[in-house]
């Protein structure tokens, strides 16, 4: 099996636990998790000093690459089906450590000036429409298309 990052992860609830210190020691006046079951993500509100942000984490994305790197083989004890739905529940036990250890970074980036907080958390912030600043630059394509060769 090929290592995967927080493949090990074992509790969603002590990262979440830790992100909301470091947001509330950050100063933000809320913080709130969601489980979207449906789209499989973790989402990821808080406020501070009144702009709120929303971050959502796919349990998808982590799973495929998960089973990229540790394919399903007629030799394990579990399905097809039953090992991808593995990797999916991992997947949203690792998305919660992935989130913490971005939103520690972030934090600690601001904290230090070497990124306003604004540049870090701009993508992510609610507009008045009540959509993610990126969902509209990407639904007004106000960027350029990425490279077909994957450089940018």
């Amino acid at each position: 099996m090929t290592a995967v990052p927080y493949a090990s992860a074992t509790s969603g609830a002590a990262a979440r636990a830790e992100i909301s210190k470091i947001l509330q020691r950050f100063g933000c006046s809320s913080v709130g998790f969601m489980d979207d079951y449906e789209a499989k993500e973790v989402v990821l509100a808080f406020t501070h000093r009144g702009r709120n942000v929303q971050l959502r984490a796919s349990a998808r994305g982590w799973a495929a690459m998960y089973l990229a790197a540790n394919p399903w083989t007629p030799r394990r004890r579990n399905s097809r089906a039953q090992y991808e739905a593995d990797a999916l529940n991992q997947g949203l036990v690792a998305v919660n450590s992935i989130l913490r250890d971005w939103i520690k970074g972030q934090v600690t980036a601001v904290e230090c000036g070497v990124l306003s907080f604004s540049a870090v958390f701009m993508p992510h912030m609610l507009s008045h429409e009540g959509k993610t600043l990126i969902e509209l630059v990407e639904e007004r394509g106000l960027l350029p298309a990425p490279h077909a060769d994957g450089q940018d």
